[in-house]
C-alpha cells in the first residue's frame, strides 16, 4: 500500500502558548484504518483538525494524495470525509436536504441514489423527511455521519464517532467502516473505547503531550507488548513464597490465596511448564489455573504511563 496522507514534522502552538502538537510526522497508508488514542488533550482533534483544513498549522507540512492541505486546500479537502465530536447541524431541516446539501458543498453532482444508500445504511430512511429538531440524539450523530458520506470521500476521520450513543448505532456504525475499508476508503479513528480499536484497526498510533509516542501494527504491537498472566488459585494459604517459586517470576496475591506469573513470546519466560513444575516440587497443590492477555487498553496504559 502507498501513504495517502503524508504528515512530516507537524507542530502546532496556539496564541495562549499551548503546544498542542510537537513535531509529529506519519505516513497513513491508503485503505486501513487507523486508530488514533490518547488522553484528553493530549493533540488528537489538533491533529485530525489539521489534515482537514480546519485549523493552520505553526509548522511542518501535511499532503492528501499529493496536495498540500495549504497551497492546495480544495483539492485536498474534497478527498476528505469528517464526522466530528461535536453535532452541529441546521435543526430546521430534514436529514435528505441537508445530506444533499452537504454534497453539493464539494462540488459533487446530485446523486439521489448514493444520498438513499448512506440514509438506508444509516437508518434514517423512515427519518429522512422529519425535522431535525425532532430526531432523537444518537439519530442526530447518524446525520452528522451522513453528512461525512454525501459526497464519496476517499478519506473518512472519525473523531470520537460512537461517544455517548446507543449499542445499535454502534453496531451500525463498525458495519458500515467494515463496507467502507473493503471498497478502499481510508479510515482514521479516535476512540476512547479502546476495545474498539483493538477489533477495527490495523495500526495504532498513541498521542501524548503532543508527541506521536508510538506507531505500530496492531498485531505486532499486541505480539511484542501483549504480556500474557498466568493465575493459580492455591488449595491451602501461603504465608509466604518459597525462595524456589520467586526465582521464577512468581508473586504472591490474594493475601496468599493466589499467585501470579507474567510470560509473553519474546522475551526470557516463553512458558508456563517451568513454573507448574517448581510448583509440584514444592509439593503446592492447586484449585484452579487462568490464563489472560494484556489488552490493547493495557498496553495504551502501560505506555502513556512510561510517556509521563
Amino acid at each position: 500500500m502507498s501513504a495517502i496522507i503524508s504528515v512530516r514534522d507537524l507542530s502546532k502552538t496556539y496564541s495562549s502558548g499551548f503546544e498542542a502538537l510537537k513535531h509529529v510526522s506519519i505516513d497513513i497508508e491508503q485503505g486501513e484504518i487507523l486508530a488514533l488514542l490518547g488522553p484528553n488533550g493530549a493533540g488528537k482533534t489538533t491533529l485530525i483538525s489539521i489534515i482537514c483544513g480546519i485549523v493552520t498549522p505553526t509548522s511542518g507540512q501535511v499532503t492528501v494524495a499529493g496536495h498540500d492541505i495549504v497551497r492546495d486546500y480544495r483539492k485536498a479537502r474534497q478527498l476528505i470525509g469528517l464526522v466530528p465530536q461535536e453535532i452541529a447541524l441546521d435543526i430546521f431541516t430534514t436529514p435528505w436536504n441537508t445530506v444533499r446539501f452537504s454534497r453539493g458543498l464539494f462540488g459533487k453532482a446530485p446523486d439521489d441514489a448514493h444520498i438513499e444508500k448512506v440514509l438506508r445504511d444509516l437508518s434514517l430512511w423512515d427519518k429522512k423527511a422529519s425535522k431535525v429538531i425532532a430526531l432523537s440524539g444518537g439519530m442526530k450523530r447518524r446525520v452528522v455521519i451522513a453528512k461525512a458520506l454525501a459526497h464519496q470521500p476517499k478519506i473518512l476521520f472519525l473523531d470520537e464517532p460512537t461517544a455517548g450513543v446507543d449499542v445499535e448505532l454502534r453496531k451500525e456504525m463498525w458495519q458500515l467502516v467494515r463496507e467502507l475499508r473493503a471498497s478502499g476508503v481510508t479510515i482514521i479513528l479516535t476512540t476512547h473505547y479502546i476495545e474498539e480499536a483493538e477489533e477495527m484497526a490495523d495500526r495504532v498510533g498513541v498521542i501524548h503531550k503532543g508527541e506521536l509516542i508510538l506507531v505500530e501494527d496492531k498485531a505486532e504491537l499486541m505480539r511484542k507488548m501483549g504480556r500474557k498472566e498466568l493465575r493459580i488459585e492455591l488449595m491451602d494459604r501461603l504465608a509466604a513464597l518459597p525462595p524456589a517459586l520467586a526465582q521464577q517470576g512468581l508473586e504472591l496475591v490474594d493475601g496468599g490465596d493466589a499467585l501470579r506469573y507474567e510470560y509473553d513470546a519474546e522475551g526470557g519466560r516463553t512458558s508456563i511448564a517451568p513454573v507448574l513444575s517448581a510448583l509440584n516440587d514444592a509439593g503446592i497443590r492447586f484449585r484452579d489455573l487462568d490464563t489472560a492477555q494484556r489488552s490493547l487498553e493495557d498496553i495504551f496504559v502501560h505506555l502513556v504511563g512510561e510517556a509521563k
